[in-house]
């Protein structure tokens, strides 16, 4: 799975950090989704998605090997 989240973070000027208080994550866990390394629950997903105001399939794509 690819994900835009360092990008839709950035754009809003938002660190690991801040991203990870307002859904109640440690910041460890924003860098490893960022580098792929753990895909989120659907709840994460949809939580992060609200940060950002964007559809969580604007954040989250599937790749061909999923």
């Amino acid at each position: 799975m690819k994900n835009r989240l360092k990008v839709e973070r950035a754009e809003q000027s938002l660190s690991q950090a801040d991203l990870a208080d307002r859904i109640g994550v440690s910041r460890q866990t924003i860098n490893s989704i960022e580098a792929g390394r753990y895909v989120p629950s659907t709840i994460l997903a949809l939580k992060l998605a609200q940060v950002f105001g964007k559809p969580v399939e604007h954040i989250f794509t599937l790749e061909d090997t999923d």
